[in-house]
């Protein structure tokens, strides 16, 4: 029996290295491969979302279980999201069961994950199916637990996001890479840092135009205050954390301060875009296109980052390690689904949103926000969090 299992691990891994891609996608020898294939579910199942959401109220109507929704005359489209997204979840999280504790290649459950794609592709679709003959109450529960899933999402790709930036600077601090990365270190922080001002400069200009606009004029306002106290925090001589991780934590910032502001109600008068709210131009399915495949590369470049919340840190892998957790992949991908629902409902079941758009609304706003301050708050733990353990320690000696 082992030399048989032994006689079928070499195979694979002559099948991985010397054949063609579609003979590795065949035979479930190429993790690597097997990713972008859940990334394509997951796309599709994002678009079925937003057909459900934007075209699908005439069909949708037709069935009898959709029509005790009391959300008015949007819920129908919200709830076609919201199943979706069910479907999605489900099956991302069957997967996440099956192969959670993977560690070594050549196993079940690595083939499982890699492979049995027929199996897979019946699976979706009728995991997809399925929450469309549930009641809707099941899915108003689901859209409310969505809720906490998708704050998840968010809280796993901000850690991604932090533990990359300071990734990236101890690289360049390192003993390896400190002399030559230095003016490229001056360079790239100098570039964020005037791209930060440039940004805070111009949502003044287009979202801040008038005295009235107090809530945009303090989004701004604070995202220059939390940029300079990142600044501070990682110069200070206790920490000396260096000038390119708050360059890179204050474009994400502002992105996000951005990112709310224009998630604020397009009938606001501060802004601009409100002219042109009642039709939809070019514009603005581009960036719904766009915001789409943010969604699908986001999820999946956070879930192949594993290794973001691991503590241990194992610098010599052996050569049948998995390449990626599988588990916390699928995972990911799970919280993701929700994640999508809600930014396509504007994270509320009963809220109208116009065709051909992607998180607006105040919820969505102030989700935004707060995650903008999470994220600071986060990275400036990671900068002090040491000195306090330390200073605890001394005093305790």
């Amino acid at each position: 029996m082992e030399t048989g299992q032994s006689n079928n691990g070499n195979e694979r891994c002559i099948i991985s290295k010397d054949s063609s891609w579609f003979s590795q996608f065949r035979n479930a020898s190429n993790p690597w491969m097997a990713r972008y294939v859940y990334a394509l579910f997951f796309l599709v199942a994002n678009l079925l979302a937003w057909v459900a959401r934007d075209y699908g109220r005439g069909a949708l109507t037709e069935m009898e279980r959709l029509k005790g929704c009391n959300g008015g005359k949007d819920c129908l489209g919200a709830e076609g999201v919201l199943r979706v997204s069910l479907g999605c979840f489900i099956f991302y999280i069957i997967m996440f069961l099956s192969t959670a504790g993977t560690s070594k290649l050549n196993v079940t459950r690595d083939a499982w994950h890699s492979g049995w794609w027929s199996v897979k592709i019946v699976l979706w679709i009728a995991m997809t199916v399925i929450p469309f003959l549930l009641p809707s109450e099941f899915i108003q529960v689901y859209g409310e637990v969505a809720h906490f899933g998708a704050g998840v999402f968010l809280l796993i790709q901000l850690v991604s996001i932090i533990r990359f930036i300071t990734w990236l600077n101890e690289c360049c601090e390192s003993e390896k890479y400190a002399a030559r990365c230095q003016i490229h270190v001056m360079f790239f922080a100098t570039t964020a840092y005037v791209i930060c001002l440039v940004g805070i400069i111009l949502m003044y200009i287009w979202y801040a135009p008038k005295p009235s606009c107090l809530l945009n004029i303090f989004f701004i306002t604070w995202s220059l205050v939390l940029l300079q106290l990142m600044t501070s925090v990682s110069l200070h001589p206790k920490v000396n954390a260096g000038i390119l991780t708050p360059g890179l934590m204050g474009l994400y910032v502002v992105f996000l301060c951005w990112c709310a502001i224009r998630s604020e109600p397009a009938g606001e008068n501060c802004i601009r875009k409100s002219d042109s709210a009642t039709k939809t131009d070019w514009l603005s399915i581009i960036s719904f296109v766009v915001a789409i495949l943010a969604i699908v590369i986001a999820t999946f470049s956070t879930g192949i980052d594993s290794k973001c919340f691991q503590f241990r840190k194992d610098d010599t892998p052996a050569e049948d390690d998995v390449p990626y957790g599988y588990g916390f992949f699928h995972f990911v991908f799970a919280t993701g689904a929700m994640y999508f629902a809600m930014l396509l409902i504007g994270w509320n079941s009963h809220h109208s949103m116009r065709k051909w758009t992607i998180d607006v609304g105040w919820t969505s706003t102030w989700v935004r926000i707060i995650n903008e301050w999470l994220a600071v708050c986060l990275y400036l733990w990671i900068l002090v969090a040491p000195i306090l353990w330390k200073n605890r320690y001394a005093g305790s000696a």
